[in-house]
């Protein structure tokens, strides 16, 4: 089992590699280094629609569409955790136009480069990138007045501190919306320790009811799951880290991998029972 700080070094090597490399459709699900599942996309949502998107920026990271359900309304300042190379962040730029602001967090350096390298051919004068580590964020108390993530605090070996932390970014009355892994059931433990797996997702996923206790011990209200989705991880991949009856076997379990789309609230202080409160 790596402690903390080992983790973080994987997932930034891993995650320093894809940002080097120009190809994108190294997704969530391919935290291998092995070619032979290069291009593995089944967690990724679509995005070449949405208004705002960067085709440069889409690496094709995400496990979901975090920003479909994050209400985000014109003036708002956007916190997005885990940007990588912006892609939420210049979707949510968009939608929060001129008057408002977007700040990407990362913790790999090549990505905050590769991140401000596509801004400054945008032009946005209201996007920054900042390098940090979502358990200890250079940002303000209430900073922002919503918080987005795409398949980031998975990856999080301390996802108590990290809602916390955004927590402590958000404005009174704001709220989040993440995309993220969660599991159901109980993964084999050679998928569990597997270091490439847990830059690729699966193995740092906790329990969805450990997940959503975490967020209300945060102190978060109204949570609520907006979209779920089942994720299958093909044989091909399976074998890579279990024996042929250890598949067999977990394709006969009720254990499930999922991609989970959440958003919860900070309640205003001083909430009070005459409609001061935000619904």
């Amino acid at each position: 089992m790596q402690n903390e700080q080992e983790v973080k070094e994987i997932v930034k090597e891993k995650y320093g590699e894809i940002a080097r490399n120009t190809a994108s459709g190294c997704g969530c699900g391919c935290g291998s280094s092995s070619n032979k599942i290069v291009g593995y996309t089944i967690m990724k949502d679509e995005y070449t629609g949405m208004d705002g998107y960067v085709a440069e920026a889409d690496l094709g990271l995400g496990c979901g569409l975090p920003t479909e359900f994050a209400d985000i309304k014109p003036g708002n300042v956007v916190v997005d955790l885990g940007s990588g190379a912006g892609n939420d962040v210049f979707v949510a730029r968009a939608l929060v136009g001129d008057s408002g602001k977007v700040i990407g967090i990362d913790m790999t350096e090549d990505m905050i480069a590769k991140a401000r390298k596509n801004n400054e051919k945008l032009g946005y004068g209201n996007v920054e990138f900042y390098l940090g580590e979502i358990e200890a964020m250079p940002l303000e108390n209430e900073t922002a007045d919503v918080v987005v993530s795409n398949c980031v605090l998975n990856l999080v070996p301390n996802k108590q501190k990290a809602f916390e932390e955004i927590y402590r970014i958000t404005k009174n009355g704001g709220h989040f919306c993440v995309s993220d892994i969660v599991i159901k059931g109980e993964l084999p433990t050679s998928l569990k320790k597997s270091a490439e797996m847990y830059a690729g997702c699966v193995a740092g996923a906790v329990q969805q009811e450990e997940y959503l206790e975490i967020i209300k011990s945060a102190g978060f209200t109204n949570i609520e799951i907006k979209k779920t989705k089942v994720i299958e991880l093909p044989d091909e991949v399976l074998t890579q880290y279990l024996t042929k009856e250890e598949v067999e076997s977990l394709h006969k379990s009720e254990t499930g991998i999922f991609s989970i789309t959440v958003v919860a609230e900070k309640q205003v202080k001083g909430c009070c029972d005459d409609g001061c409160c935000k619904n």
